[in-house]
């Protein structure tokens, strides 16, 4: 190699720089590990282990320092790890050991910025003898509007979570696509709801809602779930403010805890035509069905813990001429079009299932780079254990 190519590269090779990096990581870990305690999981693994940078507390209240995220610490790790060995390492059967252990290492860092990019989670709730064609993201809203006129199919129209809580401000949400115009009058991103026979009466005072759910309970905003406190997920709710050419339709209340009424949505009427609106999970629709035959939640003799629980699904794919039975259990996944599904949970009364969906392009790569490692050490100590025998030898 050029010697200027290796001046270039040897600041950046630098033991010290290494140091630094993982000092730095060490201190994203604890800061990141403890700020789960008043965030959510997903929240604090976006916020400080999958991005660029990080306004990080620093114990003063209020005051915030700007920090490296984890892919900047992850990438200057492969940097600094692959210069290393280009201004350094020379390869030979007494250092094979480490290379191999760096690659395994460089692999697992690679692994982790895929999975970070690219991998998605879902869920799928099923019935027993139901089917669905949709996966969920639970930690993400959409309002859907729907138009239920044609016989065939349902016409909808959704809007992220992003944009409602965007649009808090009162500014009205416009588009041709929608029957009418949206004001978020409240956003609420994690609330409860009470019935209006029991709310305080300070909060009925300033109940906005004139339609639907609203004219029968009320919500109220809540800390927002942290995914330390028995796996609850926020539950946002939002009234919304409907208007056509000018006309005040009504304020309505849509929240994700809708989805414990029979029917979620609620009617609304334009020039004569029922729309429906409902606040739900962020639908992924898939071009396969799945049915869920039988579920079974089977418990250790006297007690209520799980001993097992499974889930008896027919796929139907038409686009694949895939037609079949599986049965998912716990460590049992069934795997199709790129996507895992575990058995994952359960509805409350056992009378459906909750089903994973795992999209995840870089599943592999953690075991390989795990062997990878271990392998790699397995040679080091092999060698240098050769080594000490021959010294003892002589």
């Amino acid at each position: 190699m050029s010697g200027w190519i290796k001046q270039v590269l040897k600041p950046v090779a630098s033991l010290r720089l290494t140091v630094a990096l993982f000092a730095a990581a060490m201190v994203l870990i604890f800061v990141g590990t403890v700020a789960q305690k008043d965030q959510g999981n997903w929240q604090v693994v976006n916020e400080y282990f999958r991005s660029i940078w990080l306004w990080m507390p620093i114990g003063i209240a209020g005051v915030r320092v700007p920090f490296v995220g984890g892919y900047t610490l992850g990438i200057l790790m492969l940097v600094n790890l692959t210069a290393a060995h280009t201004v350094r390492f020379k390869f030979s059967w007494k250092r094979a050991g480490i290379i191999i252990t760096h690659l395994g290492m460089i692999l697992l860092i690679l692994g982790e910025i895929l999975t970070g990019l690219f991998s998605v989670e879902w869920n799928m709730t099923i019935d027993e003898g139901q089917s669905i064609n949709y996966a969920e993201d639970i930690r993400v809203s959409e309002l859907a509007v729907t138009d239920p006129s044609d016989p065939e199919h349902d016409d909808v129209v959704v809007i992220p979570q992003g944009i409602l809580a965007g649009h808090a401000d009162g500014a009205p949400i416009h588009d041709p696509l929608l029957p009418f115009d949206i004001q978020v009058l409240r956003w609420m991103p994690h609330s409860g709801l009470a019935g209006l026979g029991m709310a305080d009466p300070a909060l009925l005072a300033s109940n906005p809602a004139t339609h639907g759910f609203g004219t029968i309970a009320l919500a109220m905003a809540k800390a927002t779930a942290t995914g330390v406190d028995g796996g609850e997920v926020n539950a946002p709710s939002a009234y919304l403010r409907l208007t056509h050419n000018g006309q005040v339709l009504g304020t309505y209340l849509v929240s994700l805890h809708g989805i414990a009424f029979e029917d979620p949505r609620q009617p609304v009427t334009v020039g004569g035509k029922t729309y429906l609106i409902e606040l739900r999970f962020r639908r992924d629709y898939k071009p396969y069905t799945m049915h869920l035959i039988d579920f079974k939640h089977d418990k250790f003799v006297g007690t209520e813990i799980a001993k097992n629980f499974s889930s008896q699904v027919r796929l139907v794919d038409p686009t694949q001429n895939e037609d079949r039975e599986a049965l998912i259990y716990m460590n049992h996944p069934l795997r199709y079009r790129g996507e895992t599904f575990y058995q994952a949970s359960f509805k409350r009364d056992e009378s459906g299932t909750i089903l994973q969906v795992v999209r995840n392009p870089g599943w592999l790569m953690p075991y390989i780079a795990c062997s990878l490692v271990s392998i790699g050490l397995i040679v080091h100590f092999g060698v240098m254990l050769g080594k000490f025998v021959g010294r003892t030898r002589r």
